[in-house]
């Protein structure tokens, strides 16, 4: 018997859970997605720092991807990764990024779109360091992005550096550390019945305060 067959276009999620208005949200971006985050974590959202990472390299050219938010310096996203994978060589090349967070259990979503730059070595080394040994030895293991001719040179990469390490403290790799967002544009979107979705967006001015906007759905 064959099996049903996909109908892509009807897939539909009426969302009703929440509002989002003016009054909520305040003035502070940053404040608001830190009580979002906090709300996330008290309803069991599911990898709840797993972030869209939307980079483009230096033709102009869109890649994304999901990583992982570690930090939230002040008012700076902050994520870690090889400095010498396709991300990094993109952000070396088009120093700007965008992030995306969705939260389905809340119908919730946030953009954040700004210029990117490293973070302090200090800081990279003690993230570093707070992760698992494992999680260490394949910093080094792996040559991230770029092309291998099967698994195996993985297990024998993660195999040397074990046992180069087994000894003494594993240093952080010179090309692995951290990122951090600086966001100039910060959208909050509430999911709403019949899509007529809440869309409240706050933009950086050159100044550094924020101004805040309703967009329509």
């Amino acid at each position: 018997m064959a099996g049903k067959e996909l109908n892509i276009a009807d897939i539909r999620q009426d969302y009703r859970l929440s509002v989002l208005d003016e009054n909520s949200v305040g003035e502070d971006p940053i404040s608001f997605f830190q009580k979002w985050f906090t709300e996330a974590e008290n309803a069991q959202v599911t990898e709840i720092n797993a972030m869209t990472l939307a980079t483009a390299d230096g033709k102009g050219i869109p890649h994304a991807r999901i990583v992982l938010l570690k930090g939230l310096d002040k008012s700076d996203f902050v994520f870690f990764t090889n400095y010498d994978s396709a991300k990094g060589n993109e952000l070396g090349a088009n120093p700007f990024a965008a992030l995306v967070f969705f939260w389905k259990e809340l119908e919730r979503q946030v953009r954040i779109e700004g210029r990117i730059e490293k973070i302090a070595a200090a800081d990279s080394d003690a993230y570093f360091q707070s992760r698992p040994v494992g999680s260490r030895i394949g910093a080094w293991a792996s040559p991230q992005s770029q092309e291998i001719t099967d698994r195996n040179i993985l297990d024998l990469n993660y195999t040397k550096y074990e046992n180069e390490f087994s000894q003494i403290e594993i240093p952080r790799p010179p090309h692995w550390g951290g990122y951090k967002v600086l966001p100039n544009h910060i959208e909050f979107w509430q999911g709403r019945s019949n899509r007529m979705h809440d869309r409240i967006l706050f933009v950086r001015n050159e100044t550094g305060a924020w101004t805040r906007a309703r967009l329509a759905p």
